[in-house]
């Protein structure tokens, strides 16, 4: 973390304790979530300062990356967070009896809501630090692209007891990337706009973040299907990208019908409904898609020099995309 004042600080001590209240939400038992500020810093680092523009040589740098681009993966992973916090939110509309008592979903409601404005608040201050309006407008657009992204995640039809959506894989391309990856795309061209690299250069730390996060989203969407020791009752998102795909080569009317004879005394037998889909193609074409986005983010890398920095971005596609 950069140096800062004893109100910075404390305000930084404020959110490690918040945050270290809920692990899960940045590292679990064997992966460290934190991964977008990271690729933010391997970027920086990978790119390097600007061969033709010195009007940024006055910052600090350490270890080859600027005081400003630490400062902006930390409010990249803030804004990360908050998003977690927030999604934390219940839905006190679908509680039962057996979930606990109503107050005390209301108060996490609460903490949630304020915890996460509280993180979002110090991020908009950190960008407002930075003093470049290129860099506020592109975190600011990211951050619309999380509220975009998020409401079509949550906004299902009416039909089918609200189960799955009527959606293809380009329309579910488009959810995800302002879901999941708008953030680190443009935090990653933002890291350049620090730097005062090129058009070129940014586009290409764009196109990096872009499709490494896509790779990374159905590798996460691909774990239930492809694990070894997969629990029976475990359940996974229907409008995943192997699930899309699968309903693509289906058909939606004989989705469907998969459903409802997957189907239980009104609640939804996942397993039954996971050796379904892993006996169609929508597992393979979503390992295709995964890997297909990974050579998108290791070619546009092949504009940044060769280094330890760059060697470390690409292991990071091969650990998203290696399924054997």
């Amino acid at each position: 973390m950069r140096d800062c004042g004893p109100v910075q600080a404390r305000q930084w001590y404020i959110i490690c304790r918040m945050v270290s209240k809920s692990r899960g939400l940045v590292h679990d038992s064997q992966n460290n979530l934190q991964l977008r500020g990271l690729v933010v810093l391997l970027i920086s680092k990978a790119a390097g300062p600007s061969s033709v523009n010195a009007s940024c040589q006055s910052y600090d740098m350490v270890s080859g990356i600027y005081s400003c681009q630490r400062s902006l993966a930390e409010i990249t992973e803030l804004i990360h967070t908050a998003l977690l916090v927030h999604r934390g939110i219940v839905n006190l509309d679908e509680l039962q009896s057996s979930d606990g008592p109503l107050k005390d979903m209301q108060f996490g409601n609460k903490i949630a809501i304020l915890s996460g404005d509280f993180l979002l608040a110090n991020a908009c201050n950190g960008l407002a630090l930075l003093q470049n309006t290129k860099v506020v407008e592109l975190l600011a657009s990211a951050l619309m692209d999380l509220v975009q992204g998020v409401y079509h995640e949550n906004s299902t039809s009416a039909k089918e007891n609200h189960i799955t959506d009527d959606i293809g894989i380009l329309t579910w391309k488009k959810q995800t990337f302002l879901s999941h990856g708008a953030l680190l795309a443009k935090s990653c061209q933002a890291a350049m706009e620090l730097a005062k690299h090129d058009a070129e250069v940014q586009d290409m730390a764009f196109q990096y973040g872009k499709h490494m996060a896509m790779s990374h989203k159905i590798n996460s969407d691909l774990q239930p299907f492809i694990k070894e020791k997969t629990s029976d009752s475990l359940t996974f998102n229907l409008n995943s990208a192997p699930v899309v795909l699968h309903q693509e080569f289906l058909g939606r009317d004989l989705w469907i019908k998969q459903i409802r004879e997957a189907q239980r005394k009104g609640r939804l037998d996942y397993a039954k409904l996971r050796e379904t889909i892993s006996a169609g193609k929508g597992v393979t074409s979503a390992i295709d898609l995964c890997r297909y986005h990974g050579n998108k983010a290791l070619e546009a890398l092949e504009s940044f020099p060769p280094s330890e920095a760059r060697t470390a971005l690409e292991n990071i596609v091969f650990a998203v995309t290696r399924f054997s």
